[in-house]
């Protein structure tokens, strides 16, 4: 998104809106009729946000569940236009899986960083940016005049919020030892679920990057037999995801090894089985593949995958 870095006003605009937004908003002031222009007339029907007109909303349709937190990562399509103007300056609408952005780093419009904490998963609404929240008394050239005001229609499709495994993974070893297992889990299944959302992006190689994050929580030194297979549990998640992530990124012996690291802690997990067998049959190591086929055939006779695997290897 073009635009000047005014991230440094964020925490002054964030702390404004969120009294605001307690309070349930205050209307936009009325211009006087016959000396509106188009934008001004929006602004009628719009919330204020921020309190001093610089950010207004229109919900054009409702989410649900919670408000964005701060931290979080968003996903969102949106398009700016500038006034007078049907054209949108900027737009990620022809992306089909837009990219998550973290709020505090990535996003640099601060009307954006304060309209995206209003908004809810599914909602989708309509934003005028003052230039104070926008992109400044410069603008942005060509494209931004100076001093202009911007309209942003935005749909948020989802977010993540991964502020409690950011802030334990800045820890030290020594500090996250402190904290009880239960606590160790949640940050492991945060990140895996990260991964998960980035591998249905098909950004593999970022969501195996979170996949080891999860594996580095997950090395802790239990205590007993109880935390031991809670332990495993996690890591053996963790595992089969990498095994197949390294698949799709056409790495098979990276493939085989997280494999072969979920059969030390299930050696008849079915889908481990398989994808061994896999990364043994693209390593050329038939005889190999063919063992571990047989192995996850037994376990899932009727699976269809292992069988057409099977018959890979018998043409």
């Amino acid at each position: 998104m073009p635009g000047n870095d005014l991230m440094n006003g964020v925490s002054v605009g964030l702390q404004q809106f969120l009294v605001l937004e307690e309070e349930g908003g205050v209307p936009a002031p009325q211009p006087l009729p016959d000396t509106m222009s188009p934008y001004q007339r929006l602004a009628q029907q719009m919330q204020d946000v921020t309190g001093d007109t610089g950010v207004l909303k229109e919900v054009i349709q409702a989410g649900a569940g919670e408000m964005v937190p701060p931290s979080a990562s968003v996903a969102v399509n949106f398009s700016g236009y500038l006034e007078y103007l049907d054209k949108p300056f900027d737009t990620n609408c022809n992306k089909r899986n837009p990219r998550l952005m973290k709020l505090g780093e990535d996003i640099t419009l601060l009307g954006m960083e304060i309209g995206l904490h209003t908004m809810k998963k599914g909602e989708f609404s309509r934003f005028l940016f003052k230039p104070e929240y926008a992109y400044g008394e410069m603008g942005c050239p060509p494209l931004i005049p100076p001093h202009s005001t911007v309209l942003f229609e935005v749909e948020l499709q989802d977010f993540l919020d991964t502020s409690e495994s950011d802030e334990f993974l800045d820890l030290t070893p020594e500090q996250q030892d402190s904290f009880v297992l239960e606590k160790v889990l949640k940050v492991a299944d945060i990140e895996r679920g990260f991964g998960n959302y980035l591998f249905q992006q098909k950004r593999y190689a970022d969501a195996k990057d979170r996949y080891k994050r999860a594996s580095l929580v997950l090395q802790r030194r239990p205590e007993g037999e109880a935390e031991q297979h809670q332990i495993n549990s996690a890591k053996l998640l963790v595992f089969l995801n990498l095994s197949l992530t390294y698949l799709r990124l056409n790495r098979p012996s990276r493939t085989l090894m997280y494999g072969e690291q979920a059969l030390k802690i299930d050696q008849r997990n079915p889908k481990a089985l398989f994808r061994c067998g896999q990364a043994c049959f693209a390593l050329n190591d038939y005889e190999k593949a063919r063992d571990f086929l047989i192995r996850a055939q037994r376990e899932q006779p009727c699976n269809a995958d292992i069988n057409n695997e099977l018959k890979k290897l018998n043409r």
